[in-house]
């Protein structure tokens, strides 16, 4: 048995190279996240009702093929070509963008369309990218690998809104999401480069469906998957109601200056490398459980925060930066903790489709959630769908507290699903474990 302690991460030339086409992808889709909806705002005047459509058209694909993703990377031998195509596929289709306002075709229906293209290779790419993981790095690595991967999204969220606001004041917003496209094509490029081997044995089933419900058994019968399952789509439903209003809500009601917002979104990306670097330390000493289970109370803190203050604007801006802060260190101990609990769980086999499923479930309830959002506030009002959001996101404390991640059952879930062999050797502290949060939320 080879007892050689492994390389760090940082120097691992694959790794690196992972991590960073992944968070150059990242920032380039942050960019888009500020410039494709200031484009409809501002240029397209879109209203509440066809925001709510453009923000649910992005998670839409994870319903429509999410299951079908996973069944297909399982089958796949190597699943690094699958993820350059699609990284490819995004750059195409984020670059129409600008080429249409150019030749002044560009319209709402056609940022829908460009965001279910993107949002399908999205989907495909993460169905594949989740046991490619595993490749590229150890198991005794791996809870500081997820950590590394959400400190990508800290340093596009601190990254991005800055450029975003750089770009759309010099090139206008259309223009802007070229950065999106470029960042697509450079993420493809860095894992052309990528040099480990894959040694994936590939599933062989009768049938599509055969494969869809193994994946769907293994997370609803497995009681802590189930629990983290439900918690990730009770925050996700609620999250995108308020995503597909909070940016009207901030602008026009709060009189926050659009510069401003992303300097709110950075100090959020702030707070996620914080918690980057938290979890992967206190995850050793106090085991990932733990760490879930406090992260779950915080979750609706900066949404309440948005819905509720009041008072100048250098009093909404400190009292939403401090809490975006927090929230940022919460939303990257969730879901690090998430990522490592399924790798962790689930058999080699079935790692694809029991990603696929929670994709299917956690992603694809942000269609559902931001249609919601916005046809609401036609009704009701942006304030009144802010707190609703965030009354409903705190029901998730109830999956977490209530399985068996509770203090009084850290163990139960390894009567119900053993850990595979290739999972043996984590530590101690990886035993215990987590879910997703999204403002990708998660």
């Amino acid at each position: 048995m080879d007892t050689t302690a492994p390389l760090p991460l940082r120097k691992q030339r694959d790794y690196r190279l992972l991590w960073s086409a992944r968070t150059i992808s990242i920032t380039g889709s942050e960019v888009s996240k500020l410039a494709v909806p200031l484009t409809a705002i501002t240029l397209l005047t879109a209203s509440p009702a066809e925001m709510g459509l453009l923000t649910a058209a992005a998670p839409l694909p994870a319903l429509l093929f999410g299951l079908q993703s996973g069944a297909i990377s399982d089958r796949l031998a190597r699943h690094r070509p699958l993820m350059i195509a699609c990284e490819l596929v995004s750059c195409v289709a984020a670059a129409t963008v600008p080429l249409a306002w150019l030749f002044g075709v560009l319209t709402v229906p056609w940022l829908v369309i460009m965001a279910l293209v993107i949002g399908t290779a999205g989907v495909m790419f993460k169905s594949a990218n989740f046991p490619y993981i595993a490749a590229v790095v150890g198991p005794s690595q791996r809870t500081e690998a997820m950590a590394g991967f959400q400190a990508s999204y800290s340093v596009a969220s601190v990254s991005g809104p800055g450029l975003a606001g750089i770009l759309v004041q010099t090139l206008t917003a259309p223009f802007a999401v070229l950065a999106e496209a470029l960042s697509f094509l450079a993420s493809a490029l860095l894992l052309r480069s990528i040099r480990t081997p894959e040694h994936n044995e590939p599933t062989r089933s009768s049938s599509m469906w055969h494969d869809i419900v193994e994946g769907l058994r293994t997370s609803l019968t497995n009681p802590t998957l189930r629990a983290v399952l439900g918690a990730g789509v009770t925050i996700n439903f609620f999250a995108m109601a308020y995503i597909a209003v909070h940016m009207l809500y901030m602008v026009n009601t709060l009189g926050i200056p659009k510069g401003l917002i992303g300097f709110l979104t950075a100090l959020s990306g702030l707070g996620g490398l914080l918690g980057a670097w938290l979890t992967s330390r206190l995850a050793k000493r106090y085991g990932e459980n733990r760490i879930l289970l406090v992260a779950v109370l915080f979750f609706p803190l900066d949404i309440l925060a948005v819905g509720l203050v009041t008072g100048p604007l250098w009093v909404k801006l400190t009292v939403l930066g401090l809490t975006g802060v927090l929230t940022g260190v919460i939303v990257v101990a969730f879901s690090t903790c998430m990522g490592v609990i399924t790798l962790r769980d689930t058999p080699t086999a079935l790692r694809g489709r029991v990603n696929a499923t929670m994709t299917f479930a956690v992603q694809g309830v942000l269609a559902l959630g931001g249609l919601t959002g916005g046809l609401l506030a036609e009704f009701v009002g942006l304030r009144p769908v802010i707190l609703i959001s965030a009354a409903g996101i705190a029901l998730s404390t109830l999956w977490i507290w209530l399985s068996p991640l509770r203090p009084n059952a850290p163990h139960k879930q390894r009567h119900h699903t053993p850990p595979p062999p290739a999972q043996s050797s984590l530590p101690h502290a990886l035993t215990h474990l987590i879910e997703s949060k999204r403002h990708s939320l998660i």
